[in-house]
């Protein structure tokens, strides 16, 4: 979710813009508790964030955000909602033979899944034999199970959860950003589609599960570009060093349990990438401390691959483990894939097209060929912006429209009008199939609803 240099720039040309825009396949991914995107900001200060030289990012986290930038939706749920109830009873424990239409669809004013997105929830990309993602993971576990047997997998878990489960339970402050409207799938009030794979930490850990690998799918509002997609997966790895109970001199502990944590993390880096240059750069996250990112050297620059971190002890003393210490990982398995795949667009995993599929064995690491390249087919539409703008509704407007024939959508011109006291935006609309060229009869169709739609839901003023 990293956006770096995405500020609020002042009126500038076209092609001015276009040149600073950020590469679409700039690789930004998943972190530790990968929803943590603006954590490096909280109470508007950085969180000492250490970085010796810039690394491209694999991870969405520690966004930076401007302060015009931050005019984000405030609406939130009544403080009684946050501490949510348990899941209702009708709400499945795995993802197996789910409606999820039925599941999810349902009538609140607090529900804001579309279609678009439950059509995409039960795929469980991750477990499909020979898909990338699924050939990744397995590489991951079977790298840690073949070092500790008593490592855990967890697959199939539900992804709908409770805001406790995903921000309370993690120590998220109330009033961050990950928790708001603009940015997470609600249900209602009291559920929502998991934002990381972090959010089933505290459940595995009350359960009795001491070392577990969390994989599975995670949702999120978001821009639209070759890196971007509203669900992706990730996953989670805890461990808790028995050989640490009862310990309470940090001094004594904290060094063993972070020099257990870095072997295991260095060598599943090995286990994956090859032998590499590595590196750990200090980070900030609520849910552990200390925590690090791993970046290592690889195709010639240097890339961040995870974070990582000792438990908050808070954590811990919710789950009856008040003696108890251990460590804790996240990763993005769409980005590791982009990477080591050669795949350059993230639509790419979700595509059912055999040109595609095939290219993949069960076990095997090899490049992708690309099969074909469409044309792109590029629309503009500006509007004067409503009051309580919010970026990620258009984005959100605009999938549900054209679903993944949209390729991009990126700002190409920003003009404020001090006389009238609005601000207007230029977006520009990349149109490319994956699998079959589009005529222009069908993208003027889908681009007069995205005019239609954004004046009637979102307010706009079409310039």
């Amino acid at each position: 979710r990293l956006s770096k240099g995405r500020g609020s720039p002042g009126r500038r040309s076209t092609a001015s813009m276009a040149r600073n825009q950020t590469p679409a396949f700039a690789l930004v991914s998943l972190s530790l508790a990968a929803y943590a995107h603006a954590f490096s900001t909280i109470s508007g200060k950085t969180a000492g964030l250490v970085r010796p030289r810039k690394a491209l990012s694999l991870m969405p986290g520690l966004r930076s955000h401007s302060t015009t930038q931050s005019r984000v939706s405030t609406r939130s749920f009544p403080a009684a909602a946050r501490t949510a109830r348990p899941l209702m009873m009708s709400t499945p424990t795995t993802t197996t033979g789910v409606d999820w239409n039925k599941e999810l669809l349902i009538d609140s004013p607090d529900n804001n899944v579309t279609p678009y997105i439950s059509n995409l929830v039960g795929r469980d990309l991750h477990l499909v034999k020979g898909h990338p993602l699924n050939i990744i993971k397995t590489k991951i576990e079977d790298y840690f199970c073949n070092r500790d047997a008593a490592f855990e997998r967890k697959d199939s878990l539900n992804p709908v959860v409770t805001p406790e489960q995903c921000f309370d339970d993690l120590l998220i402050p109330l009033d961050h950003q990950t928790r708001r409207f603009s940015d997470t799938y609600y249900l209602d009030s009291t559920r929502l589609l998991r934002t990381h794979t972090s959010a089933h930490q505290t459940e595995l850990l009350r359960a009795g599960s001491t070392k577990f690998l969390c994989t599975g799918d995670v949702y999120r509002r978001d821009e639209i570009d070759a890196s971007h997609y509203p669900a992706f997966h990730q996953m989670e790895g805890v461990k808790i060093m028995d050989e640490l109970t009862g310990m309470t001199d940090r001094d004594a502990w904290v060094p063993t349990c972070e020099a257990d944590l870095k072997s295991h993390l260095e060598g599943m880096i090995d286990s994956i990438f090859g032998p590499v240059q590595k590196r750990w750069i200090e980070a900030y996250f609520p849910f552990t401390d200390p925590s690090y990112e791993l970046e290592i050297f690889f195709n010639d620059e240097w890339l961040e691959v995870l974070g990582c971190g000792i438990i908050q002890q808070p954590i811990l003393d919710k789950c009856d483990m008040s003696t108890k210490h251990g460590w804790a990982f996240g990763l993005g398995l769409e980005r590791l894939a982009m990477v080591l795949f050669d795949i350059p667009d993230i639509r790419l995993f979700w595509s059912e097209d055999k040109r595609f599929l095939k290219q993949f064995k069960d076990g095997q690491i090899t490049k992708f060929q690309p099969y074909s390249k469409y044309p792109p087919c590029y629309k503009d539409i500006a509007f004067w912006l409503p009051e309580g703008w919010e970026e990620n509704n258009f984005a959100e407007l605009v999938r549900n429209v054209a679903g993944d024939i949209v390729e991009s959508v990126s700002l190409i011109d920003k003009f404020d009008n001090p006389k009238k006291g609005k601000t207007s935006h230029c977006y520009r609309i990349n149109y490319r199939a994956m699998d079959r060229s589009l005529t222009n009869e069908e993208v003027d169709a889908l681009q007069e609803q995205i005019r239609q739609q954004s004046t009637s839901t979102l307010s706009v003023e079409l310039r």
